[in-house]
């Protein structure tokens, strides 16, 4: 007898033609999105602390920079987003022609994989760090070498190393950390430019740096095209709904951008917001008081129940569980469960630790009364 149609489809018809690389992809994303967790759990979250958003909110400017905007909304962004692009060189000391701004660092982290690795290419990074990266470098064929942390941070010299060694097309580093926090300085980091070999780029995500101190942001020349630093909208400007980010790289390696990129992918409303956030200075620093605060806060529940903070130059925190991972996880179901939304990380010896958002006082009030109980239920499911 002839086969019949394949599951899901009409006789005659055929599934969808995915190339062989994307049908061998499996279908996941790098993150649970907190309200996707709010639908299984038929609730909301009393406290969201766990996406690393600025729960303080955009600059107020901004706010009225976007409801003006949202007037224009039936026309389209400017394509060329000259007005950002000039209002970003001009705070980085560059010129329009070393930016590109685009949909979040995610993206740019997509076209970047996109632009530079074939299938089969060698690519290195931390192993547990930011997995949206691996996310792109699967979707685009590359092969991904990881090197394990090295005392909670990124192990510099290792990474270079087997960047040598695999003749990496990139290498991806977040400075400030994102799992844990931890941070290496410009003299390392400007070692470890020295390192690279021959033809690999190194992107750095500085996500984090409006909280970094100064010695972790390190002075790069733009024109090195060794080079492709990344910055957001998305932390200390409060604005991660809008999804705007921007790299600074050398002239040849940002124009490659415009073969690549969605040119209508920063629309009227989000360009204005990011305009009126960028020249708010004094509210950034109104948000870097708060996150302090906040994160002094966390360190204090976090030690009145007997597990340690980690230093953090981000906007999070990462509270050392203890053990091999059990306990942690135990711990996120439990906070949950309890209408506490954190993350954690997935990859040992990293995944003994929560990962904790600075958040508003009446949120960490919430985590505070939650965390005893879960923590007395999480080392009871844990055995620990």
């Amino acid at each position: 007898m002839p086969a019949g149609p394949a599951s899901g489809t009409k006789a005659g018809m055929t599934g969808p033609r995915l190339t062989p690389l994307a049908a061998g992809l499996p279908a996941s994303v790098p993150f649970t999105g907190p309200e996707a967790l709010e639908r299984r759990m038929g609730r909301r979250f009393l406290a969201r602390l766990g996406a690393n958003e600025s729960p303080f909110g955009p600059s107020p400017a901004a706010v009225a920079a976007m409801a003006h905007a949202a007037a224009e909304a039936w026309m389209y962004g400017d394509p060329d987003m000259a007005d950002l692009r000039a209002a970003l060189a001009g705070q980085h000391a560059t010129t329009p022609d070393h930016v590109i701004p685009g949909e979040g660092i995610d993206a740019l982290l997509g076209l970047i994989v996109r632009l530079v690795v074939a299938p089969g290419d060698p690519v290195v990074t931390s192993d547990g760090a930011y997995p949206t990266f691996a996310f792109h470098v699967a979707g685009f064929g590359g092969v991904l070498h990881r090197v394990p942390y090295a005392g909670d941070r990124p192990d510099l010299p290792a990474l270079a190393d087997r960047a040598r060694a695999k003749a990496a097309k990139l290498l991806y580093l977040a400075n400030p950390d994102n799992p844990m926090g931890s941070w290496h300085e410009d003299a390392a980091l400007r070692d470890l430019v020295a390192a690279l070999p021959e033809g690999t780029l190194l992107v750095l995500d500085e996500a984090y740096a409006e909280f970094a101190p100064e010695a972790a942001v390190p002075a790069i020349d733009p024109d090195d095209p060794r080079v492709i630093r990344l910055r957001t909208f998305s932390k200390a400007h409060g604005l991660a709904g809008l999804r705007v980010g921007y790299g600074i790289g050398a002239p040849p390696l940002v124009a490659a951008f415009e073969k690549v990129r969605n040119h209508f992918g920063l629309g009227r409303v989000a360009q204005a917001g990011a305009l009126a956030a960028l020249a708010d200075r004094d509210w950034i620093g109104t948000v870097r008081d708060r996150v302090a605060a906040a994160k002094d806060a966390i360190a204090r529940i976090a030690r009145a129940s007997g597990l340690t903070p980690l230093p953090s130059a981000t906007n999070f925190v990462a509270v050392d569980c203890g053990g091999d991972g059990r306990l942690a996880r135990a711990l996120v179901a439990a906070l949950a469960s309890r209408g506490v939304f954190v993350r954690m990380p997935t990859v040992a010896p990293l995944d003994r630790c929560i990962r904790i958002t600075a958040g508003q006082p009446e949120a960490l009030a919430v985590l505070e009364a939650a965390l005893p109980p879960a923590l007395s239920e999480a080392r009871s499911v844990a055995g620990t």
